[in-house]
């Protein structure tokens, strides 16, 4: 390991951003004051046997059932974390290669046609923006203003789960360029199965969120992990003396972090540090959309505009707006 290795090493494990000891700071101020007071009372003389009481927590059934629960809470949050990880990489490959054969495969030789294919490609992506947005509760009107017409826009409005109506007009556009001889039987089935796929991700992500950890568990947890803290300080105080609390602050960081990184992994679809960047993955997929766009059925990079400059337009309107012609300027004078 190289010096500079080491002292990332050590950056990494004293920094606060993304770690969980702000959230646990207060239980542990908690117990450490607790524990100073059960020294204090013992100092004076109040209670003597705290020898006697060191079994309550010493024993090895305790110990043993308190970190086989630990264990598991935290090897299972893990799980949904990588499974939800695991399904949004799968929605990224499927988006890559349903927008690779769209462009490629699907003949566009009229400019409605044209129209039709960016349309379609535009939807695609709002997929990944749609599902990241169901998966936090929110609305995703306001990302997809700038990708989805005003009609769509409006049905995303009224539907319960807009990431399964944009699977429906992906499904509803491949079905209408197979009719219309765009498209071969065997490239509408390669199409329909990364539709499948995509509805697959969805559903795996929709099981995360539904199938919460059950809640006798996490109670019975909680309760075993504050008994443990709250009864430990009477069998140290009598060894430790006054350096109890700082035996307790120890422990607790211990057991209280354990638990506190399964809560925040369980649910990798929000806003926590420690959770899944959705909202880079799916301005990833923004660009591949618009790189693939940038690129003919023939595979020849158009030379017509660049990247940036493909999608200034609303992909249904044929003539660009005043403000865009504007945007499109600033971007050739820099």
């Amino acid at each position: 390991m190289t010096e500079a290795a080491q002292l990332r090493w050590f950056f990494s494990a004293l920094r606060l951003q993304g770690s969980i000891l702000p959230r646990i700071l207060p239980r542990m101020a908690l117990f450490c004051g607790l524990s100073l007071g059960v020294v204090a009372t013992y100092q004076q003389g109040l209670w003597t046997n705290s020898d006697d009481l060191k079994a309550l927590t010493g024993n090895v059934a305790c110990n043993l059932v308190l970190g086989l629960l630990l264990v598991f809470r935290t090897n299972t949050a893990y799980e949904r974390f990588w499974e939800g990880r695991k399904a949004w990489g799968s929605l990224v490959i499927t988006t890559r290669n349903l927008a690779r054969e769209i462009q490629v495969s699907v003949d566009a030789p009229l400019a409605a046609d044209q129209a039709e294919k960016k349309r379609a490609l535009n939807r695609l992506v709002s997929f990944a923006i749609a599902t990241k947005c169901y998966l936090r509760q929110e609305s995703p009107i306001d990302e997809l203003k700038d990708l989805l017409a005003a009609a769509d826009l409006d049905q995303i409005k009224l539907a319960h789960r807009p990431p399964q109506l944009v699977t429906f007009w992906l499904s509803h556009y491949v079905q209408q360029q197979f009719q219309q001889q765009h498209m071969t039987a065997r490239q509408r089935s390669d199409i329909n199965a990364g539709i499948n796929t995509l509805v697959e991700a969805l559903s795996g992500c929709e099981r995360i969120i539904k199938t919460p950890m059950p809640l006798s568990y996490g109670i019975y947890l909680k309760r075993l992990t504050l008994l443990y803290c709250l009864l430990l300080p009477l069998g140290l105080a009598g060894q430790l003396g006054w350096w109890t609390p700082a035996v307790i602050a120890v422990v607790s960081f211990v057991l209280l972090g354990v638990e506190e990184i399964g809560n925040e992994i369980e649910d990798p679809f929000g806003y926590d540090f420690n959770d899944l960047k959705l909202d880079d993955i799916c301005h990833t997929l923004r660009q591949d959309i618009k790189s693939t766009l940038a690129f003919g059925a023939d595979g020849v990079l158009l030379a017509a505009a660049s990247v940036e400059d493909l999608l200034a337009a609303s992909p249904l309107e044929e003539n660009p707006t005043k403000e865009n012609l504007e945007k499109e300027n600033l971007l050739k004078q820099d």
